[in-house]
């Protein structure tokens, strides 16, 4: 099969788009597919050194990467930096055509993705659209309005697409009441091998919490729209070290929201597993999740969670026994769940078992074998229209 991957981001960006469409190009080839990637350029910055020892640019990264990438000139989004906005460009097209492709998977569409789209509606060729960022909520949270119009944006999208594939049951309903057609669930794989409790390191708990203090940690994006200054209740807790593992447009503001916590800024790989394993509680603070994969991969890491009841941790976090929902946006909440870990050593360590033995069976190879299905399901349909 023939897939071109349009995507919103890529590596080397660091988010859950960027790793999604790394991890589906990467089973695809294992699978004996072709995929191709489209995406934004980006920034010519810092990067982990290439095998000369020399930095690698974002595009030097491609070489790296599991399948060929086209990139698409891109500006910076203002005020966010960090995210990439790519411009009108017949690359798209042409790179669709070029790879014969018989799909076009959409990652997140938005801007490149409608471009992808459009190419993929011109030349007849069937798209799998899926969605992954809930612009609704982001407009809510920077603009104080718009969300009618981000949902119509959306419903306009992914009403072109042949199927459209949401990552959680929440965000199949949203989807569902605001008119978008032909949804179903796909969520999202977690690296058990990378991600995994055996790498609790003492060296790491030393020096983060040189005092025996329980660790809290904080893994993600630093927006407005994830209210990382949630855990600010948190850090005033007795014996307690909040951990804040990221970047973004609100790191200057949190460090004066959250005294005391440890900015450790962006960490990627193996030493994220470490950081991972080597908390005692993960707190997810963002109600706007429409799967959460770092919630997954601090359950993979042995770490109960505190998560909002919303979005995606719905379907992650059970409850009184992988670790404790809160109301989103309650401080005082998320507080008093870290204060009711903090005091049962015996509850975490149920609580981390439990969540590494639900999500043994979410590999990245399982849920990329679902969206082979998807594909076919998708083709099927298309060949049996085309034949009546």
């Amino acid at each position: 099969m023939r897939v071109v991957i349009v995507t919103e981001s890529f590596p080397p960006d660091v988010n859950g788009v960027a790793h999604c469409a790394l991890q589906t190009a990467r089973h695809l080839v294992d699978r004996g597919h072709a995929p191709l990637v489209v995406a934004p350029a980006s920034p010519k910055s810092s990067a982990p050194p290439g095998p000369g020892g020399s930095p690698l640019t974002g595009e030097g990264l491609d070489a790296l990467a599991p399948c060929p990438v086209v990139r698409v000139p891109s500006l910076p989004l203002p005020g966010y930096p960090q995210v990439r906005v790519a411009l009108p460009s017949r690359r798209v097209a042409a790179a669709i055509t070029a790879h014969r492709a018989d799909i076009v998977h959409l990652a997140s569409p938005f801007v490149l993705g409608v471009r992808g789209m459009t190419a993929a509606a011109r030349l007849g060729i069937p798209a799998v659209a899926v969605y992954q960022t809930d612009l609704a909520g982001y407009a809510r949270t920077y603009m104080g309005a718009g969300e009618a119009a981000a949902w119509r944006r959306i419903r306009s999208v992914h009403a072109a697409a042949d199927r459209t594939l949401a990552p959680s049951s929440a965000a199949l309903r949203d989807l569902e009441t605001h008119g978008v057609p032909r949804v179903q669930l796909w969520p999202r794989g977690v690296d058990t091998v990378r991600f995994r409790p055996e790498l609790r390191d003492e060296s790491i708990r030393r020096e983060l919490a040189p005092n025996g203090e329980l660790i809290v940690g904080y893994v993600g994006r630093l927006a407005p729209e994830k209210h990382v200054e949630l855990l600010a209740g948190v850090c005033g807790l007795d014996g307690v070290r909040v951990v804040v593992v990221g970047d973004g447009p609100s790191e200057a503001t949190l460090h004066g929201a959250l005294p005391g916590a440890a900015f450790l800024g962006r960490r990627t790989g193996d030493e994220l597993a470490r950081i991972f394993a080597s908390l005692d509680v993960f707190a997810h603070t963002g109600p706007f999740e429409t799967f959460c994969q770092t919630v997954q991969e601090a359950m993979a890491s042995g770490v109960p969670v505190v998560a909002p009841a919303a979005g995606g941790p719905l379907d992650l976090v059970t409850h009184g026994r992988t670790g404790l929902l809160v109301p989103p946006g309650d401080a005082d909440a998320v507080r008093d769940a870290v204060r009711t870990l903090a005091a049962d050593p015996a509850l975490r360590a149920a609580y981390g078992d439990a969540g590494r033995t639900t999500v043994e069976g979410r590999t990245w190879a399982a849920v990329g074998d679902q969206l082979i299905g998807h594909y076919a399901d998708v083709l099927a349909a298309r060949q049996t229209a085309v034949a009546a």
